[in-house]
């Protein structure tokens, strides 16, 4: 037989989602997998049960249904402070990540290098490689996880081609200020390379944090793809209804990408989603209060319990210290799996997303029902006595 492809040798399942399977066969809340356990939005499950009758059913246009990109340019547009082009400048993908994987294909070539931050989500690396690309990792610094300017022109110095910015930050919270993109933003341009960024929590900052748009920033329109979803925004991760945006002579090279991966996005549930895309602006701020709700449920119940994290910036994830809880020459993955067993809750190990020697870290989310979190927090102040 012959070899099979040497691409995967270097990355390997995701983690994530096997802490979703073993959190299954444990019966335990899951706390790995980024998704809520609360229904999507009345207005757009309502117009679902109205499509699933009345259609459409069959292949969309390529790029996305008229109608829905027609709304995405008026939500986007009004959010990023920009006119878009529903023609020319956006197409709807499967999910953000492939959204992702199109632009890296479009952007690079083998061998190109591709500056990240670290800790990052952990497709990132593994989409990288398919694409025969060397990341560049610039590490973030606890418990702000800021970064050094010199580390990271550093990196712009040794060639790269694009940087990958998750903002707000997955599995950090953290919220890049206005000014830490602005002075990434002149070296994208002082290096000549191009920004592509991951903003699917863009409408969940807490209080005191302001969500920036790159492709808003002086010169950085031309160089930039904004990768979104509606996963987040809408609460329907399952739907896997992503897009990006860029500037014409981009997006081109994006569709072409596109088409032939995955031909188009499914058709009734971009014609349900317009619903949400047509919410008013109350929408957003009820939206933002809810997770902020959630925060303070799942933050407050952390520091009772004593187990020391960093407060997020942003996102619906916490990065908690659980070296108190490890056993002696015990692995943060055999930790976790051990933790979801014994406690019943399912948690990330962090070595999936820190490229430096970081193994008592773990991420957990809290997108669930108050009673989820209670329930949550309830097995967790049971960690000592069940895993030491």
């Amino acid at each position: 037989m012959q070899e099979l492809s040497r691409r995967n040798q270097y990355f390997s399942e995701s983690v994530i989602r096997r802490m979703t399977r073993i959190a299954i066969e444990s019966n335990a809340i899951n706390l790995a997998q980024g998704y809520p356990d609360f229904d999507p939005p009345k207005a757009i499950t309502d117009r679902l049960a109205e499509i699933s009758k009345l259609g459409p059913h069959q292949y969309p246009i390529t790029m996305g249904a008229p109608n829905f990109r027609q709304a995405l340019a008026r939500k986007a547009g009004h959010f990023m402070g920009r006119t878009l082009d529903p023609e020319t400048e956006m197409v709807i993908t499967i999910g953000s990540t492939e959204a992702m994987v199109d632009t890296i294909f479009t952007l690079t070539n083998p061998g190109d290098k591709i500056i990240m931050f670290s800790p990052c989500f952990e497709n990132y690396y593994a989409q990288s490689v398919m694409a025969g690309c060397e990341p560049v990792f610039v590490p973030l610094t606890p418990p702000t996880f800021g970064f050094d300017p010199e580390v990271l022109e550093d990196a712009f110095r040794q060639g790269a081609k694009a940087i990958l910015i998750c903002n707000p930050s997955n599995p950090s919270g953290k919220v890049f200020s206005r000014d830490e993109l602005k002075l990434i933003a002149d070296l994208c341009i002082k290096y000549d390379v191009y920004a592509i960024m991951d903003e699917v929590y863009e409408h969940i900052i807490y209080d005191g944090y302001h969500h920036t748009y790159m492709n808003s920033l002086p010169g950085m329109w031309e160089r930039t793809v904004s990768c979104s979803s509606l996963s987040k925004t809408y609460s329907i991760t399952g739907w896997r209804l992503g897009y990006a945006i860029a500037p014409q002579p981009i997006m081109d090279r994006i569709k072409q990408y596109h088409d032939f991966n995955t031909v188009g996005a499914p058709s009734p549930l971009m014609e349900a989603a317009c619903a949400g895309l047509d919410m008013p602006q109350s929408y957003y701020e009820e939206f933002a209060a809810h997770y902020a709700h959630m925060k303070k449920i799942f933050t407050d119940g952390l520091r009772d319990i004593g187990i020391p994290f960093t407060d997020p910036q942003g996102a619906y994830f916490v990065l908690a210290n659980i070296g108190a809880y490890m056993k002696k020459g015990q692995s943060d993955v055999e930790f976790c799996e051990e933790m979801a067993r014994k406690v019943g809750v399912a948690c990330v190990p962090g070595t999936s997303f820190f490229k430096e020697n970081v193994t008592d870290i773990v991420r957990v989310h809290f997108a669930k029902k108050d009673e989820t979190l209670c329930e949550a927090l309830d097995r967790l102040a049971e960690l000592k006595t069940k895993m030491l």
